[in-house]
């Protein structure tokens, strides 16, 4: 059988753990046989980076941007463990949140829904989708620990010299200090990409801060939400009968789990690291769940939306087979080459894609699936995968179906 060709190349980045591993095993399966895949790739890999003191992180966002489409394996973002772990020189920033900077994107997520996998939120009638902010907060923050009494400000420094100073906190003691920031430009791009979407899928959008605490800086996120869809969007959404609706994000939390769904909910840097969780737990498994980075200017990144199954990888170094489920990371890659197929208008390389999908979620609905969704599977699962076999198997189905 001949293999489809591509006529563009796509961004790859590998990752850490038993996503990298389990990474490989998919290239190998799932995409060589049938793909003749043009990619340029990029070792994300702990190690890696730390060798390269992150340059090889900056050079696989300017290549997506480059390309237009990028997908990456998940990654380890280094803590102190880590650092003494893998022997690394320093302890270094977030991949996904340098990736999400250079590219100044929106991240959506969505999940990934099956017949046997019923959501434990029994009301979530439809895939409730995240849209989450990728830039600034604690992922580009700068933090102190004090040793002891001593004054804390806040300052800014304008071009012309003059200062503006605020005092945080007169420290009565040793404790920590954090500073985060924010940018206009930022913001804006992600209100834009979240009514964008509201109206390609004809879903509403939600928005929530807690502005009533943070009254400047989440404040100023309420407000160019409200200046962008009043600019650009009303009439629009009008249009196409959908709404735009703006709450706290504790009042959010309350109505999301008493909804039906079917809606995005966009929410700032944090909340959408969290909330995504949540979403992608009660809708049966961290591993059902597709995640795409979205800059203004249509660049897209997809990504597994869970980390790198630490647990599961240390079994596998002592020669265990594991049953960890792969098809975020296969979502991931089907991603990719369909938007790749969209962007380069090649049919064949869409069409496969879509395959692969289908046939991933005709092997859980057969009743064959991986030991997560086992533990959820009504009815009962007739057969436990590993991680192998069941990449093994939707090969098996894809082919056949060729």
């Amino acid at each position: 059988m001949a293999k489809i060709q591509m006529k563009n190349a796509i961004a790859e980045l590998d990752g850490d753990e038993m996503t990298r591993v389990l990474w490989a095993v998919i290239k190998e399966k799932l995409i060589a046989p049938f793909v003749d895949l043009k990619a340029e790739y990029f070792d994300l890999g702990l190690k890696a980076r730390d060798d390269s003191d992150d340059r090889i992180t900056y050079e696989a966002a300017r290549a997506i941007k480059r390309l237009g489409v990028g997908v990456k394996c998940a990654t380890i973002t280094s803590n102190a463990a880590r650092m003494e772990e893998y022997k690394l020189k320093a302890l270094t920033p977030s991949p996904n949140g340098i990736i999400r900077a250079e590219l100044d994107g929106t991240v959506f997520r969505k999940p990934i829904p099956v017949k046997n996998i019923k959501a434990t939120v029994s009301c979530w009638e439809k895939p409730l989708v995240l849209g989450r902010h990728a830039y600034g907060d604690v992922y580009k923050n700068c933090e102190i620990a004090v040793d002891g009494p001593g004054k804390a400000e806040l300052v800014f420094t304008r071009a012309d010299g003059t200062e503006v100073r605020k005092t945080i906190m007169e420290m009565k003691g040793p404790g920590v200090i954090q500073g985060i920031h924010n940018l206009d430009a930022s913001i804006r791009s992600f209100a834009r990409a979240c009514f964008l979407y509201g109206l390609s899928e004809h879903v509403d959008v939600w928005f929530a801060t807690k502005d009533t605490i943070s009254k400047t800086y989440d404040g100023r996120f309420k407000e160019i939400f409200q200046q962008t869809f009043d600019a650009e969007f009303k009439d629009r959404f009008e249009k196409a009968g959908v709404e735009y609706f703006y709450t706290l994000i504790d009042d959010a939390v309350a109505r999301v789990m008493q909804s039906k769904g079917g809606f995005l909910w966009a929410c700032k840097n944090y909340d959408g690291d969290v909330m995504s969780d949540m979403v992608a737990s009660a809708s049966g498994s961290l591993a059902m769940m597709t995640s795409v980075l979205v800059s203004p200017d249509g660049v897209f990144e997809y990504e597994a939306a869970h980390g790198t199954v630490q647990r599961h990888y240390y079994k596998y170094l002592k020669g265990e087979k594991t049953s960890t489920n792969p098809v975020a990371l296969i979502f991931a890659w089907t991603g990719a080459l369909a938007k790749r197929a969209e962007l380069d208008g090649t049919p064949e390389l869409a069409a496969f894609a879509q395959r692969v999908e289908r046939e991933t979620l005709a092997l859980i609905e057969s009743g064959a699936m991986t030991g997560d969704l086992a533990k959820l599977a009504s009815p009962k699962a007739t057969e436990i995968l590993d991680s192998w076999q069941f990449i093994d198997r939707i090969a098996e189905r894809v082919a056949a179906g060729a």
